[in-house]
């Protein structure tokens, strides 16, 4: 019997399938993750160009375009290349607020062959939205899709 994590990977899968464009293939697992996760208000990638993060495919409200290395959630999860997960942003140190309504935040750095390549951000409304199997699961799929994405690499 598949479980609803199976059934998120198969998903993936399948959307992967025989595709490689980096701009379809990211906004599609962003849409999955935004529209099979509960409590979510924003899903998006941020990709590394020179010292910053520069906005990519991304479901929910307009977001900022490009933030700083070591600012912010995203920011810090880039500069130390180690996944962030913030129980309440309002008490994490220099925040970048941009959805007011974000009370939690899970990022996972992009890295292929040792190299960053960006982050995946997901934000919820609700505080301390992100458990241990949450993380799993978005690792998990997060792997799945670089390990297409960038298979040739």
């Amino acid at each position: 019997m598949f479980t609803a994590q199976d059934d998120l990977r198969l998903a993936l899968r399948g959307l992967l399938d025989q595709e490689y464009d980096v701009t379809a293939n990211s906004a599609n697992f962003g849409s999955l993750l935004y529209h099979s996760l509960p409590d979510l208000n924003w899903v998006g990638f941020y990709w590394l160009q020179d010292s910053e993060l520069v906005l990519g495919a991304f479901q929910g409200k307009p977001a900022c375009v490009r933030i700083p290395l070591g600012r912010g959630v995203c920011g810090t999860a880039a500069a130390t290349q180690e996944p962030q997960i913030v129980a309440d942003v309002h008490t994490f140190p220099g925040h970048i607020a941009c959805d007011a309504d974000s009370r939690s935040e899970l990022v996972l750095p992009v890295i292929v062959n040792s190299s960053l390549l960006g982050v995946l951000d997901l934000d919820s409304p609700i505080a301390n939205r992100f458990d241990e199997q949450t993380v799993t699961l978005v690792s998990d799929l997060l792997s799945i899709w670089c390990a297409h994405q960038y298979a040739n690499i």
